[in-house]
């Protein structure tokens, strides 16, 4: 048993005072209580540690490579895209698992308590398997036994280069799996998770509706029963128009039609969306998995927050291509871009939640969702993932409640982070990994070998 003490907690009754959090040796909260004493673990702020709800950890190695423009008159998602597969021509499974030990620890010391890895990097260069199939899914969980984030991965189904199902590209062969193996795959994963303790998750994800057969799209849910499904959907313009020409539909209306959408389902970016199609997709319960930074990076588009979260969706965010991992800079950036596409201001508030706790509930409840963990409140049998910030921060002290959370999302960044647990496990103490010398060590070794290589 292990106990935290907070100057002031979000709880399920709201910001309580003085709060004691017992941790139970299973990793889950066994006990809150307001009006205490200080012993313990203290902390200012204690809330819930939301979930990371997208990430391809090994294209953080990439961070800051890809912003010269191509040999055409623009640079697009396409022309990244293009150095991303360059990119994986040279990477190897040691250093997929330290660039991963990598991004787990950032996401945990940004605040996250979870990692959901939309893992679709499966194959050797050429596409030929590895002798285990899941070798890179192997070197995904081992990243995390040093670590000790929280865990959710989503092996991918990568069948061809388009709707037309022609073949995949050099740069796509080391994604490809045809459906027995690609069930063979999710087979394996899961039986590397079981190295892991309780709280991790297994998944599928069907990538794109590009990448995947029709048939396939509805069967990759059966793999994995009540595990969460993750999809890319609507993220670029000429996806929207590939899937219109040849399936007769737009992508969000295909899937409205023909996928069994509901609380299992994760649909990452949805940033190409009529307003029809914004408030049908809202109410299936599916999440949408945003990545602000990312979609900012790419040019993707801006979500239509303001009507997706009035039409009661549910929202989760995470840090996609790990360019930039900051839990309150994908806030921030998630409710400026609709003042900046709207002009106005508080976008994303309401009459009765400020824009950062109303943002912060909803990532929280949706990433657990997103993630399939019990997680996402303060509240006792839940896991234990928990951060707190810095009440003595220049611009957080004094301030109390919602204001507090207000500050975070929009000054804020990972200083204002002092301790992490995931699943009990106190990861983060005074702002630092307690692994990070030897994390940051492999991962520049890795990164040199690989940059010394482009």
């Amino acid at each position: 048993m292990s106990i935290i003490w907070a100057e002031q907690a979000i709880t399920t009754s709201g910001w309580d005072r003085d709060v004691r959090v017992e941790i139970g040796p299973d990793g889950r909260i066994a006990r809150i209580e307001a009006g205490t004493k200080p012993e313990g673990q203290r902390v200012g702020a204690l809330m819930p540690a939301p979930a990371n709800s997208h990430s391809h950890a090994f294209q953080r190695a990439m961070a800051g490579l890809s912003e010269r423009r191509g040999d055409g008159p623009t640079d697009s998602f396409w022309t990244w895209r293009q150095l991303m597969f360059r990119f994986l021509n040279e990477i190897t499974p040691d250093q997929v698992q330290a660039i991963a030990a990598l991004v787990q620890m950032e996401m945990l010391e940004a605040g996250f308590a979870t990692n959901v890895e939309f893992h679709y990097l499966h194959h050797q260069p050429g596409g030929v398997p590895y002798d285990r199939l899941g070798e890179m899914a192997e070197r995904v969980v081992a990243a995390v036994e040093t670590s000790g984030i929280g865990l959710t991965l989503l092996p991918v189904q990568y069948q061809f280069g388009g709707c037309d199902q022609r073949p995949l590209g050099s740069g796509q062969a080391r994604f490809g799996n045809d459906p027995d193996r690609y069930a063979r795959l999710v087979e394996e994963a899961g039986a590397a998770l079981k190295g892991l303790p309780e709280d991790a998750v297994l998944g599928v994800a069907p990538h794109s509706l590009r990448a995947v057969a029709q048939s396939d799209l509805r069967k990759a849910a059966l793999l994995v029963a009540d595990g969460p499904v993750h999809l890319h959907l609507a993220e670029q313009i000429p996806e929207v128009e590939e899937v219109q020409a040849a399936w007769g539909a737009r992508p969000v209306e295909w899937a409205l039609d023909n996928l069994p959408l509901d609380a299992r389902w994760c649909l990452i970016h949805i940033t190409q969306m009529m307003p029809q199609e914004t408030e049908a997709l809202a109410r299936t319960g599916a999440v949408a998995g945003l990545c602000p930074l990312t979609e900012a990076s790419l040019g993707d588009g801006i979500f239509d927050g303001m009507r997706w979260m009035d039409a009661g969706g549910r929202i989760s965010v995470g840090s996609d291509s790990n360019i930039r991992i900051s839990l309150a800079e994908e806030l921030r950036q998630l409710d400026t871009s609709q003042r900046l596409r709207d002009q106005t201001r508080a976008a994303l508030a309401t009459p009765d939640l400020s824009t950062g706790r109303r943002l912060f509930d909803a990532i929280c409840a949706g990433g657990a969702q997103a993630a399939g963990r019990d997680s996402g409140q303060l509240a006792v049998g839940k896991w234990a993932d928990l951060m707190a910030l810095d009440t003595t921060h220049l611009d957080l002290a004094g301030l109390q409640g919602d204001t507090l959370l207000d500050s975070f999302a929009f000054t804020g960044d990972n200083r204002m982070v002092t301790d992490v647990w995931s699943a009990g496990r106190h990861m983060v103490r005074e702002g630092r990994h307690i692994r990070r010398d030897d994390i940051v060590a492999a991962y520049s070794k890795a990164v040199k070998s690989l940059r010394d290589g482009l």
